[in-house]
C-alpha cells in the first residue's frame, strides 16, 4: 500500500483529519512521516492503528484505556487475561453509567408525570427544578 495523506487516511479509517492529528498529538498514533512538502503520510500500520482506535472508541473505551489496549496489542508477550481484565473494568463502568442514566430517566419521568401538560403556565417540572427538590433518583 502506498502512503496515504491525512485526507486519504481519514477516509479509509472513518475518522476525521482533526481526530487523526489529535491522536497523533496525544501519542496514541506514532508521528506520521512527512512528504518533501511537509504533508503527513500514513502507512498500513498507522491505518491499522486508526481503525483499532475507532473500534475501541465505538465501544466507549476512554482514550486512556485505548492507549492501554494499544500497548497490549503491540506487546507480543501480553496475556489475554490482561486484555480481558481491562474490558471487564470497562463493562463495570458502563454498568455504573447505565444505572446513573436509568436513575436520571426515572427522576425525569416522575417530574413529567407531575406536570399538567396543558395551556396553564403552572408547571411542576419548572417548580421542582427551581426549588432544587428533584426526585432522589435524579438528585446526583
Amino acid at each position: 500500500m502506498q502512503a496515504l495523506n491525512i485526507g486519504q487516511a481519514a477516509a479509509r479509517s472513518g475518522l476525521s483529519a482533526k481526530m487523526i492529528r489529535h491522536y497523533e498529538q496525544i501519542g496514541l498514533l506514532a508521528p506520521a512521516s512527512r512528504s518533501a512538502s511537509g504533508y503527513r503520510l500514513y502507512g498500513p500500520e498507522a491505518l491499522d492503528t486508526l481503525v483499532f482506535i475507532k473500534s475501541a472508541r465505538a465501544l466507549g473505551f476512554s482514550l486512556e484505556a485505548v492507549g492501554q489496549l494499544l500497548a497490549l496489542k503491540r506487546d507480543p508477550g501480553r496475556a489475554s487475561a490482561d486484555v480481558q481484565a481491562l474490558a471487564r473494568r470497562h463493562i463495570t463502568a458502563l454498568d455504573e453509567r447505565i444505572y446513573e442514566l436509568t436513575a436520571l430517566r426515572d427522576g425525569l419521568r416522575t417530574l413529567v408525570s407531575q406536570c399538567q401538560g396543558n395551556d396553564s403556565p403552572q408547571c411542576a417540572i419548572l417548580d421542582e427544578l427551581a426549588a432544587g427538590s428533584v426526585p432522589a433518583a435524579a438528585g446526583r
